[in-house]
């Protein structure tokens, strides 16, 4: 069986085989349920894969099992829900699915992670660009961007994009040129997210099946999340940070076809760029993002908010420029940077569809380590997508079903 790739491996998958490091150390037995602080441990030792008994998650507890500690993950999940409206029938559905998981997880032998073995320690040698009273985001993302290359391939491809003379031959050759960008789209195309029936093994082929312009869109998404590297590892897991990213952006393709939107490749990208304006602040003012996140888990806020409390504004703030100055197409733009308002946006369905989903991987992100409460949430944004309530819970199962194997295609 081939190992599953660290980065792919959700905590209550049960190892197949010894796990060892490249040396040979013993890490984990046969058999043995894998943790949150397993995952840490691999990472550290360099184990790059295991090998699994199931991809889904191993052979599940029986539902006694399960039903033994629902009282006590109900507990530990309704801590996240705090700013939310429970009686909200989304919120109701969500807080359900997200206590049964952690009921699972826990019955599989997973230890949830406490406050405090997730807080943010070491971050004194951590030093901000410019003083708070002058770190606006125009001009946070100015700096940024004036020492950081943006990878040429992105404005060829959307200069290509843009030009009247495109083709399906000119776009295939501008990728086929680049072997990395190439391989995770070969890989984006052989995963769940598309599900074809035989394998995709060249861009002609992924660009005649999918599309020239959805391509091309997948392209520049997946062109923009490597521009984004010297995060503070003290400061923030960059696993978590982009299994929270692509879940966002799977749950944001699957909530499109609910709704019944053609060309939901754009939703897959802003979901997967929902947050770079967080990755900004990250980048360019560590030390006070670092009291954000403190501030948010100590006064149990969402993170947004204790941005709010600390910058004086928030990482959609910070996006809109930041995606204005890369000439990111006006529509995707529009989603990132209204997934906290979509009312304001443009295109409220589309910036709603972005918050819902944004809502809905925070929560999944819950049996997996998630130590933040949920975001706001505004119902008019479900009113808005018009998706019937009885379509939600195959919603989050089949986001399930596909979240790893997707996830690994980013590996």
């Amino acid at each position: 069986m081939p190992l599953l790739p660290i980065d792919a491996i959700i905590p209550g998958m049960v190892a197949a085989e010894d796990v060892a490091t490249p040396d040979g150390r013993l890490v984990l037995p046969a058999g043995q349920v894998i943790g949150p602080r397993h995952l840490d441990i691999f990472r550290r030792l360099g184990v790059t894969g295991v090998d699994v008994d199931d991809a889904s998650g191993g052979a599940p507890p029986d539902q006694d099992a399960v039903n033994q500690h629902l009282e006590g993950a109900a507990a530990y999940a309704s801590d996240f829900f705090a700013f939310l409206d429970p009686d909200h029938p989304v919120v109701l559905a969500l807080y359900r699915h997200v206590a049964g998981a952690v009921a699972l997880d826990m019955a599989r032998g997973v230890a949830l992670p406490s406050l405090e073995e997730r807080r943010a320690v070491n971050v004194e040698h951590l030093s901000d660009v410019m003083p708070m009273e002058i770190a606006a985001p125009a001009r946070l993302v100015a700096h940024e961007t004036e020492l950081a290359s943006f990878p040429d391939i992105y404005f060829k491809l959307k200069e290509e994009m843009d030009s009247p003379k495109s083709s399906v031959g000119r776009i295939t050759a501008l990728i086929s040129r680049d072997v990395s960008l190439s391989a995770k789209l070969l890989r984006l195309a052989n995963s769940p997210l598309y599900n074809f029936s035989g394998a995709v093994d060249t861009i002609d082929r992924a660009v005649a099946l999918i599309g020239m312009d959805q391509i091309s869109t997948l392209a520049l998404g997946v062109t923009a999340i490597n521009y984004f590297k010297g995060i503070p590892p003290e400061l923030v897991d960059m696993r978590s940070f982009w299994r929270h990213a692509i879940s966002c952006g799977l749950l944001a393709k699957l909530l499109a076809n609910a709704v019944g939107i053609n060309n939901v490749e754009r939703f897959f990208v802003e979901g997967l760029l929902h947050d770079a304006g967080r990755l900004i602040l990250f980048k360019k003012m560590p030390y006070a993002s670092t009291d954000a996140l403190l501030y948010a888990r100590e006064n149990r806020v969402p993170v947004v908010e204790a941005e709010r409390a600390t910058f004086g504004y928030i990482h959609t703030d910070v996006s809109k420029p930041l995606l204005a100055h890369w000439r990111f197409p006006g529509g995707i733009s529009d989603g990132i940077n209204h997934h906290h308002s979509p009312a304001e946006a443009g295109n409220p369905q589309q910036a709603a569809i972005i918050h819902v989903a944004d809502l809905l991987a925070n929560a999944m992100d819950i049996p997996v380590g998630n130590l933040y409460v949920l975001p706001p949430f505004e119902a008019s944004a479900w009113e808005t997508l018009g998706i019937d309530m009885q379509m939600l819970p195959g919603i989050l199962t089949e986001f399930e079903e596909q979240a790893a194997k997707t996830l690994s295609a980013f590996v």
